[in-house]
Parts: structure tokens; sequence; C-alpha cells
């Protein structure tokens, strides 16, 4: 079992910067391929980037591409989610996700930060 927190949402205004970051306990999470997704009120939730196991594997959303970046530190069991140049249509609720390899079922959810990003 594989717990997942996030933290270092907030408030910021366009054009600012944020770096979320997705800690798990549990087990190490250097066995699973991480992702981060957002769900916008009213909007269905949606992909913003993963990356994979060794971290040198990472895909984005066009949406945020050349904005944000997926990183991971195994030894630290953390993913983190650097986002500049931030847009109010990235508010939403940020959150990070494990699966297995070969597989494509995200099995691990954390709760979500929120984003809120002002005009």
């Amino acid at each position: 079992q594989v717990q997942l927190v996030e933290s270092g949402g907030g408030l910021v205004q366009a054009g600012d910067s944020l770096r979320l970051s997705c800690a798990a306990s549990g087990r190490t999470l250097s066995s699973y391929i991480m992702g981060w997704f957002r769900q916008a009120p009213g909007k269905e939730r949606e992909f913003v980037a993963r990356i994979s196991t060794s971290g040198g594997i990472t895909s984005y959303a066009d949406s945020v591409k050349g904005r944000f970046t997926i990183s991971r530190d195994n030894a630290k069991s953390t993913v983190y989610l650097q986002m500049v140049s931030l847009k109010p249509e990235d508010t939403a609720v940020y959150s990070c996700a494990a699966r297995l390899p070969m597989t494509s079922e995200y099995i691990y959810w954390g709760q979500g930060t929120q984003v809120t990003v002002s005009s």
C-alpha cells in the first residue's frame, strides 16, 4: 500500500510559479510510474504529466507543455511538479497518482492540493 500526500498548492497571480510535491509513504515510489492530474470545478479530471520510474521519460498534456516540469527523487520518495507562467485556466485541484509499469490504471491517489491562479 502506498499513501500519497500532495503539498505546495496555493493562491497565486497569473505569471507566477509554484512547485507541488507528492510525498509517498508505505512503500518506495521507485517501482511506480507517477502522474499528476488536475480537476477544475465542473470539469472532468485531466492528465497533466507523467514520469517513468527512473525519471528518464516524461510526458505532458499539450496545455502545460513548456510551462510545467515533472521530476522525481526516488531516494526521498517524492515527485514534483514545477509550474511556471501560471494561467487562470490552470486553477484546479492537483492530484498525484501511481501506477505499475505495463499497466494503465493508476492505483494509488493522493487527496489533492488546490491551485488557484488569479488574473
